[in-house]
């Protein structure tokens, strides 16, 4: 397809949206602010279409990293001084920072406490304009105005500069930013008067700690709108004028203008992870004759298509902020790694390339992305209801990172493993993908990839996590290790936090063996079914609690259930208790449905006045140590479980409260006080909170089911992922009325708290009665299937 017809089919598809969207906006109810203190690199993106290469965004303080590799870096709205705007943000991927200037040349960003020591400018956030697609920033330093926008693979910066003999456009390559770490290699060459092309490769931490081997590289070819006067080139130690190549650590251009009063210089730069001649090739397919208004345009048309396919008919506006900025970091976190010819980046620089694609099948991309930990209660039940393209990228790419290194990884960062929490629940995720009926891939390798990550351990790679998978198949339970000096312990033998691990792959087990099952694979089926009951090992009788066990068999001592990180991760027994999501009647039968009841009420009754997570901490661990934390994943399940313990109306109280208490619409109060918003998924949670739309178990059942909660709108109408249309409606809704007083599907009466999710996904109307009070006998007569 030439380039010509590319921009007028996106012209048309912008055409096409803008009249759809005169009857409603919903880009105006996106906040890409809300959450930017003590955000992640990937977080703040906000020129970028959904699941872009391109994700452009203004730097406060990315060149200075993160010591541990993964902390808030990047963009802070406590900061006042933008150092750059950088194009790729993703998990351990980050790099090619731009920046206009004037005055005398410097080549390095700056101190953030320190003005005027680089090049960086202070700005006024009353000058900033972010939206989905688009982003705008007086630097008040510069009185320049920079423009930032995208296509999927390449990026757009529009400048806006004042009269000026010494205006500058700074290309900083070589440089760290955000969660890359070290510059290994990096170089950039003018090619003639308006056109460049570079790499970059860094070596980043969690690279570096689980597939040490591997190499992060970025590629790009760039062209601006007009010839600079004179290019300086500049490393690390070396300033050199009139050259136009620079190469090595601190590598960059600085190319130089004498500019006239409201003067605009853009640059269209196209991204690769294989190789610069795929950058070009993006480039010209995607942004070829591309004006930045129409790209912007573009843009901005795509997010309101996807934005739309979950359409809130409501007059709280508060709410629909929450809920479509919820949705709009759902369709950014992740972003596609592979070219517009199928090229992906392998494992040491290598270039694979996906397979042609059947056109009966939905089309994948390759993509990065960070550990699906916890995934299942959030992302991929929102992919699963109107997004399956993006479910069945994840699975494919995963499928292809199998056939490439023999091993699941469960972060990605092109294809190099980034595991991060050292389990891994990629097999879990793709088993529900098969029973949600996402199958765009060979469905038996599937399962035998599956089960290799649930069962096999000899030779596993520390990037593939799960290396105390011996342990856990020997004995059925991981047992618990404690050795000073060490803080994080997972070997063959066991784990100092074999309580989490023995209750996460009790629930992989689960989520294989019903695959297996639906495969007629018997034999596996009864040893991964066993399996799925390790959490009873750790289950303590007396205490009722989770509990981990040494090797010989006996509970640890000196136990405190409110200690964080020992025999948990990123948790600790109370809030661990209640992990055990495939078996929801089991564990209520366990500790006793009254006490069950009456210690998880009690549990959210305390937890509400701490904001359900670390209080006004800002901090992403803030409320590890609490016994409810719904800023981390472990949590997000559990507000869902009175819907099996026979007291639904505590889920619609309690679901509807974290919605309205822990989700805020502030730059600092966003998702909880600067907790970890991890690639969409705690606002893929309020999405499917807000519905009243939820399974606990993550599609892991053979035939799912979905629970009933307290949908919070007066009318959404949903596009499924199969094309047809659900409409949820409310009457009687309101702030206090978040009681189900009665239900009905397509005009039939809903006695239970729960549908199978193939009848829902027919589409129809799903309809409520709201009240003040809850009516205890509605949604009580059978309970969602526990065991299938």
């Amino acid at each position: 397809m030439k380039a010509k017809f590319r921009v007028v089919i996106a012209w048309l598809l912008f055409l096409s949206a803008y009249h759809h969207a005169k009857a409603q906006s919903f880009l105006k109810y996106v906040d890409p602010n809300i959450g930017t203190a003590h955000s992640r690199w990937f977080f703040y993106t906000p020129a970028a279409v959904p699941y872009g290469m391109a994700k452009l965004a203004p730097s406060t303080n990315g060149h200075y990293g993160n010591p541990s590799g993964w902390e808030a870096v990047g963009y802070d709205t406590r900061q006042n001084s933008i150092e750059g705007f950088v194009h790729f943000h993703e998990w351990q991927v980050g790099g090619v920072s731009y920046m206009p200037a004037t005055g005398p040349l410097k080549t390095k960003p700056g101190d953030l406490d320190s003005a005027h020591t680089g090049y960086r400018s202070g700005f006024d956030r009353k000058s900033q304009v972010a939206q989905p697609g688009y982003y705008k920033v007086l630097l008040e330093d510069y009185n320049i105005t920079a423009e930032l926008t995208a296509t999927k693979r390449v990026g757009f910066q529009r400048y806006t500069f004042p009269e000026h003999k010494q205006s500058h456009i700074i290309l900083d390559i070589g440089n760290k930013q955000g969660e890359s770490d070290i510059v290994t290699d990096a170089r950039i060459e003018m090619l003639d008067d308006t056109h460049f092309e570079g790499y970059v490769i860094t070596y980043p931490k969690y690279v570096k700690i689980y597939d040490p081997k591997g190499k992060i590289a970025m590629f790009f070819y760039g062209e601006l709108s007009k010839k600079p006067a004179s290019v300086t080139a500049f490393t690390a130690d070396k300033v050199t004028a009139n050259q136009r190549s620079s190469a090595g650590k601190g590598a960059g251009l600085a190319l130089h203008y004498q500019t006239k009063n409201k003067e605009i210089i853009e640059v269209k730069t196209g991204l690769s992870y294989t190789s610069i001649q795929n950058a070009k090739q993006n480039f010209l397919a995607e942004a070829k004759g591309l004006s930045f208004e129409k790209a912007k345009a573009q843009a901005q048309a795509i997010w309101q298509q996807q934005l739309g396919k979950i359409a809130v008919e409501d007059g709280d506006e508060q709410n629909k902020i929450k809920f479509y900025t919820g949705l709009y970091h759902a369709l950014l976190g992740r972003g596609i790694a592979s070219d517009v010819n199928g090229a992906y980046p392998m494992h040491g620089g290598k270039t694979g390339q996906l397979p042609v694609q059947n056109s009966k099948n939905l089309p994948y991309e390759f993509i990065n992305t960070d550990a699906i930990w916890g995934a299942f209660w959030n992302i991929t039940q929102l992919w699963a209801l109107s997004y399956p393209e993006w479910y069945g990228s994840f699975v494919n790419t995963h499928l292809q990172i199998f056939k490439d290194k023999g091993w699941f990884g469960d972060g990605i960062a092109n294809s190099e493993f980034v595991s991060g929490v050292g389990t891994n629940f990629v097999g879990l995720a793709i088993a529900g993908a098969y029973n949600a009926g996402i199958r765009n891939y060979d469905v038996e390798f599937a399962y035998n990839a599956i089960k290799a990550n649930e069962l096999n351990y000899k030779n596993r790679p520390v990037g593939a996590g799960k290396l105390d998978t011996k342990a856990f198949t020997a004995h059925g339970y991981v047992p618990f290790l404690e050795r000073t000096g060490q803080d994080f312990i997972t070997d063959s033998t066991g784990s100092n936090f074999s309580g989490s691990h023995t209750l996460e792959y009790s629930f992989g087990a689960f989520a294989a063996a019903q695959m297996a099952k639906a495969l007629g694979k018997t034999q596996d089926y009864g040893q991964l079914i066993k399996l799925s009951n390790g959490w009873r090992h750790i289950f303590n009788p007396q205490n009722k609690l989770m509990q981990p066990k040494k090797i010989d068999g006996t509970f640890v001592g000196k136990f405190d259930p409110y200690q964080p990180w020992r025999g948990f991760q990123e948790g600790n027994s109370v809030q661990y208790t209640f992990y055990v999501p495939h078996n929801p009647a089991g564990l209520i039968d366990a500790i006793s449905k009254d006490n069950f009841n009456s210690r998880l009420d009690s549990i959210f009754t305390v937890s509400e006045k701490l904001g359900f997570g670390g209080g006004k901490t800002i901090d992403a661990f803030a409320g590890v140590n609490s016994i409810y934390n719904h800023g981390n994943q472990p949590n997000l399940h559990t507000s869902w479980l009175f819907n099996f313990s026979g007291k639904p109306w505590l889920t619609q109280k309690w679901t509807r409260a974290i919605g309205r208490e822990f989700y805020g619409t502030e730059p600092i109060h966003g998702y909880g006080y600067g907790q970890d918003e991890d690639q969409g998924q705690l606002g893929s949670w309020y999405v499917m909170n807000a519905l009243g739309l939820f399974d606990v178990k993550g599609f892991t059942d053979q035939r799912p089911v979905i629970e009933l909660g307290s949908p919070l709108f007066d009318k959404v109408t949903i596009t499924l992922g199969n094309g047809k249309t659900l409409v949820i409606e409310t009457k009687n809704n309101g702030k206090d009325h978040v009681y189900v007083q009665s239900a009905t599907f397509n005009g039939a009466a809903l006695d239970n708290c729960w549908l199978y999710r193939d009848e829902l996904m027919k589409g129809g109307t799903l309809s409520f009665v709201m009240g003040d009070k809850p009516n205890e006998q509605w949604g009580t007569k059978t309970p969602p299937p526990s065991e299938q």
